[in-house]
């Protein structure tokens, strides 16, 4: 009777395991309230659905038809739109039950629109507050304290990963529902120049047919990682010396021909082509990551992405703390050979000859007098973080296969 019990136990853990594993679809949650449609719809216009999907400890405040017919009477453009309605996605989990629970009465909620890093000072928070009667009131930070957007239902509920929940109307933020120019009319220079980039921002301007594979690129999609000013000026005498192509591709290579938020990068480990990538002429790089750092390696060296300059699909731009060099244009410092025993001296010139033969590979595009610097992780530093990465994953099936092994046992 004991081992049937700690079966049945078992049994239910495995099911716990996959059921939660399983990513939420905020399409199909709202696809099951008509009264949500219009709500559902635009989330899908703004591309924010797939924010939401990939996102987990998340709260939507969804507005039904009547409140969203009041906000498309002032006509937003589709790129307000989206600030206005990331406003009401809270990168917390409230449900029903917390709303009543919430300590002291009240809570600041960190929005999407706060995430995108386009909502100055306080104007991406939103203000939840637990008031006596039993209503929970909401509001934007930055709309002076008021609260007049009320609490209706509880819609969809799967704790700890997504709640959504109906509030009467539309929270009003003057920087939310500012007018928001789109793609085409970003000035992408402008936006680094102004947070810490300007070195760079001037460098790419300097150099028109790199610059115009950046705006060409704008309306389909462009992730952009610029250096921080103090890395790419201390970098410069270094990018002088390339040839005339190896200078347009090293400025492309800060650029990627898609989208890439945040929440995807962290999700997203792997190779990442770039605007200068082309054919035999890889220059790409990968993308790795460990809890909330994202961190960009080439075979010569590692960078960290900084901060949020812009984070509005289809254009985000992030900063690194270095600046990132691509092997085919640069040459990582050989390892040095450890000294050779007295009785094998004689083998030395046979490390001078592969020391010689490494050096004569040219990658296309290099200045011949282009510097070598030493690598931040060498390729086996990367293969043995990627190995780790596997086995961390894979440290799920070896739970649920020992679970098994465990159930055999008891039978």
């Amino acid at each position: 009777m004991q081992q049937r019990q700690l079966l049945l136990l078992l049994t239910f853990s495995l099911f716990l395991a996959f059921q939660t594993s399983n990513g939420h679809n905020i399409t199909r949650l709202l696809a099951k309230h008509p009264s949500l449609s219009t709500f559902n719809h635009y989330l899908t216009l703004t591309h924010l659905a797939q924010e939401i999907n990939r996102r987990t400890t998340i709260t939507v405040l969804a507005l039904d038809n009547a409140a969203m017919s009041s906000l498309l009477s002032k006509n937003p453009s589709i790129y307000t739109m989206k600030n206005i309605l990331s406003l009401h996605v809270l990168l917390d989990y409230f449900g029903a039950k917390k709303l009543h629970q919430i300590t002291n009465g009240t809570a600041l909620a960190a929005t999407m629109f706060q995430a995108t890093g386009v909502a100055p000072g306080v104007s991406g928070f939103v203000n939840i507050t637990d008031f006596k009667g039993g209503k929970v009131g909401f509001g934007a930070e930055d709309n002076g304290g008021s609260l007049d957007s009320l609490f209706v239902k509880s819609v969809e509920e799967l704790p700890y990963n997504i709640s959504v929940i109906q509030i009467s109307k539309a929270l009003p933020s003057a920087v939310a529902e500012a007018p928001t120019p789109g793609p085409s009319e970003l000035n992408i220079t402008g936006i680094m120049s102004a947070h810490g980039c300007k070195v760079f921002a001037d460098t790419l301007l300097a150099y028109p047919a790199a610059m115009g594979t950046y705006e060409d690129n704008v309306d389909g999609g462009l992730t952009v990682f610029c250096p921080l000013d103090d890395a790419f000026k201390a970098f410069l005498p270094k990018f002088k010396n390339l040839t005339a192509s190896g200078k347009e591709s090293f400025l492309e290579f800060f650029g990627v021909p898609v989208y890439q938020s945040l929440s995807m990068l962290k999700s997203n480990n792997g190779l990442m082509n770039t605007l200068a990538t082309d054919g035999a002429s890889k220059f790409d790089f990968t993308v790795q990551n460990e809890g909330e750092e994202v961190t960009l390696k080439t075979k010569i060296n590692t960078v960290k992405i900084t901060g949020t300059l812009l984070d509005e699909q289809p254009v985000a731009i992030y900063t690194t703390d270095k600046v990132l060099m691509p092997r085919e244009l640069f040459k990582a410092a050989p390892t040095p050979a450890p000294a050779p025993a007295p009785e094998v001296a004689a083998d030395a010139p046979k490390a001078s000859k592969s020391k010689s033969k490494s050096k004569s590979k040219s990658a296309p595009g290099p200045a011949s007098d282009s510097p070598a610097d030493s690598p931040d992780g060498d390729p086996a530093d990367q293969a043995a973080d990627e190995n780790a990465a596997v086995s961390f994953k894979g440290g799920r099936f070896v739970a649920v296969g020992l679970s098994f092994l465990l159930v055999l046992l008891l039978l």
